[in-house]
């Protein structure tokens, strides 16, 4: 744990405080009226002078005389410490350092002024003098924890004396055992000496005090958290269930606070323990009905323990009380968009492209709200490209978003994926290569990745590039060696599919296949390669366990079973597969004319002089 410098700005509450205490102590004195100027009895000036007493000698003043003396000084130090005051709201920090000091030096048992002072001579690293206002201080009032505790951490942080801060901030605890400041400061000592041990002995120390104060509990959990918790790795069963009882114990002295309760519940969260997290954030809701921060957290926490239900009503709720926030419409939506992906693979398509119209909706509503949100416009920008297949809106929102995030790569890349789904290739390749400039101006930016250059190449080759398709696609194999099967299919069908390369085609679907061996469009391509090769018999056997390996039916395979079976001489086969291709895909114009070519012979004997597949 690093040391965090100290906020040590006086507060007005603060401000008020002092300042009383100086009226209490100046009118205390002034209210003393004596009966009369001068004490009833009087001795002589002459009954003095034979008693051996002389006036011009006695340094003790009277009694009153004194008292009204001490008054001025208390007066004295009140305006010193509001000159001091308005000093360092100006900033004048050496004048305001001197005016404190005069304060002192009538009252040095001022600990919380002698702390800020001493901070003050921090921010100027004089150490040795901030000391001493310190030590002056714990003379004055040695039974005073906050100088020790200032101590610690000068001696800690400033001076990198262990031993020293370790023995201040143990002092500070034994004087005040139930203030948590003193465990907090002699844990950050042993931390940053690399004590963790010693500073779970601390922290248990103060496990053991019988305090009924939420606020002591729920820091000392906060401690535990960070001694033990590494972000890295989740946390150990008995660590969890160790820092458990220190956030119990602070929702069991919370009563009805609000804010003690959601930070307990925000614990219970973080460390993914959401049905204790819950019935925290609904107590906060019956206190604060109008908390929209824990709402919006109670529906996180529904959502992650899959009450979807909940969740959305939760969100609808906020939402009707709070429509001018953002955040609550970006919520509402992922809830909704993992319902709809839910209903999607229960194959209730209706249902779930309704359900992905109202993710839409709440995306949109929130930019309205707050257009700056880049992510809002990505989410939204898939949702566009995926489910809804509207492709043409997802370019107009991506050109929006480019007009109002310059220099931003993600968004061109996206813009350009947009552009090639909505047939607009030529344009598509020329913003994939202003996204990879602009990608390589930011050095910081990772977008110029494997899938970047595979999406790239695709488009390429929609665009009729097929050799800077075939050199970016080799790009991406170069980059990601390991995943690159789709990219390796992809050119290997591409150089197929146009005749093109047939060799260096066979073995990049090949070298596909070995990193996926079940998978059915890669049979399909590898089918495809061997019928362009003039293998027609492997490419039938491919081509029919693509289509028993295919998770649903596929045109393109059907119509190149089609076209197999053709060269096979079985016609009949071939029309049948060309006619089930032709009804998942009513659009295929090409396929429609092949079918009545071969259809057209059959009546006259054996197509001798049409051939559908060429």
């Amino acid at each position: 744990m690093r040391y965090q410098k100290q906020s040590w700005g006086i507060s007005p509450c603060w401000y008020l405080f002092f300042t009383l205490l100086f009226l209490v102590a100046t009118g205390a004195t002034a209210s003393q009226k004596p009966k009369s100027s001068w004490p009833k009895t009087r001795a002589s000036s002459a009954t003095k002078k034979a008693a051996g007493q002389d006036d011009s000698s006695n340094s003790k003043p009277a009694a009153d005389l004194a008292l009204r003396l001490e008054g001025a000084h208390k007066a004295d130090a009140l305006t010193h410490f509001v000159e001091g005051m308005s000093l360092e709201e100006n900033g004048e920090m050496d004048r305001a350092l001197d005016a404190y000091r005069k304060v002192l030096n009538v009252d040095p048992g001022q600990s919380q002024l002698a702390s800020r002072v001493a901070a003050l001579l921090i921010e100027q690293e004089d150490f040795p003098q901030a000391i001493d206002v310190l030590k002056d201080a714990i003379k004055a009032n040695p039974k005073d924890a906050d100088p020790y505790q200032q101590l610690a951490y000068i001696y800690a942080k400033y001076l990198k004396k262990t031993d020293q801060a370790i023995d201040y901030a143990n002092r500070a605890i034994t004087l005040n055992p139930g203030d948590i400041e003193g465990y907090q400061r002699l844990v950050e000592v042993e931390v940053a000496a690399g004590q963790e041990k010693k500073a779970l002995e601390v922290l248990d120390r103060a496990a053991k005090v019988p305090s009924n104060d939420a606020s002591f509990w729920m820091r000392l959990g906060k401690l535990y958290v960070a001694v033990l918790f590494k972000s890295d790795s989740q946390p150990k069963p008995d660590e969890l269930k160790r820092t458990n009882e220190i956030f119990k114990k602070a929702a069991e002295h919370a009563s009805d606070d609000p804010a003690i309760l959601k930070d307990v519940a925000d614990y219970y969260a973080a460390s993914q323990q959401l049905k204790e997290a819950i019935p925290l954030y609904l107590h906060v809701l019956e206190l604060q009905p109008d908390d929209a921060n824990a709402r919006e957290k109670l529906a996180t926490g529904f959502i992650l323990t899959n009450q979807r239900g909940k969740a959305v009503e939760m969100l609808e709720q906020i939402i009707k009380e709070h429509p001018e926030k953002y955040q609550p419409y970006d919520l509402l939506a992922q809830v909704l968009d993992d319902e709809a992906r839910s209903l999607q693979r229960a194959k209730k398509v209706d249902e779930a492209k309704a359900t992905f119209a109202k993710v839409a909706a709440n995306y949109e509503q929130s930019l309205l709200i707050n257009p700056n949100h880049v992510g809002t416009y990505l989410h939204l920008a898939e949702l566009f490209l995926g489910p809804l297949k509207n492709a043409d809106s997802a370019v107009r929102l991506l050109t929006e978003a480019r007009r109002r995030f310059l220099g931003a790569p993600e968004i061109v890349y996206y813009l350009a994926i947009a552009q090639s789904e909505a047939k607009q290739t030529q344009q598509a390749v020329a913003t994939f290569e202003e996204a990879l400039h602009e990608a390589q101006l930011d050095q910081d930016n990772d977008i110029a990745n494997a899938r970047f250059y595979f999406n790239y190449g695709a488009t390429a080759e929609q665009a009729g590039l097929y050799q800077k398709a075939a050199d970016l696609l080799r790009k991406s194999i170069v980059l990601d060696p390991a995943n690159s099967a789709e990219a390796c299919n992809y050119l290997g069908y591409m150089w197929a599919d146009h005749n093109m390369n047939l060799d260096e085609a066979e073995t990049m679907i090949k070298r596909a296949l070995e990193m996926d061996p079940n998978n059915a469009s890669y049979l399909d391509s590898l089918g495809w390669v061997e019928f362009r090769k003039g293998k027609f018999d492997q490419a039938l056997n491919n081509l029919l366990l693509a289509a028993k390996t295919a998770d649903h039916d596929d045109p393109v395979v059907f119509e190149h079973l089609g076209d197999a079976y053709f060269k096979l001489n079985r016609v009949s086969e071939a029309l049948g597969f060309w006619q089930r291709a032709l009804a998942l895909d009513p659009k295929n114009k090409n396929l429609a004319n092949k079918i009545e070519r071969t259809k057209a012979p059959i009546g006259s004997g054996p197509p001798t002089k049409t051939n559908p597949t060429d």
